[in-house]
């Protein structure tokens, strides 16, 4: 198995990051048939197959919004109002993916992106660990 850890700069606001070209990098690299798993070890963040940039991401972060409201809610209550519900979005979009990967590419759906989705605004950067296991 080949493992790199990225980082990822996700800033200071809720986002979908795409992460796509850097996952598509690492497998076509090591070429060949296998599984792209990609694991972000962070409390706080998960890893979501969706179609960016017509509005999904956007409407991804709407939904969430309105599922997990940044209020005093939450019993996990330190750093910025409403961060309990950081810790909780993994349970809805985890921290993991895992992506078959044929010929050195990735076998996403014709519209589907790779992207680390955050809500916490109190950490803005993110490693992201690729693991890819070979079928040979």
């Amino acid at each position: 198995m080949r493992s790199q850890v990225i980082e990822v700069r996700t800033g200071s606001r809720e986002r979908v990051h795409d992460i796509t070209a850097e996952c598509a990098r690492f497998v076509g690299d090591a070429g060949g048939d296998g599984l792209l798993n990609v694991f972000v070890p962070h409390a706080t963040a998960g890893v979501a197959l969706i179609e960016l940039g017509a509005g999904s991401d956007d409407d991804l972060l709407a939904a969430l919004g309105d599922l997990l409201p940044a209020d005093d809610r939450w019993r996990h209550a330190h750093g910025s109002r409403g961060h309990g519900r950081s810790h909780v979005m993994p349970a809805l979009i985890p921290p993991y993916a895992t992506v078959p990967v044929i010929g050195g590419r990735l076998a996403l759906g014709t519209w589907q992106s790779i992207a680390i989705v955050d809500l916490n605004v109190d950490n803005m950067e993110r490693r992201v660990r690729l693991s890819y296991l070979s079928e040979s």
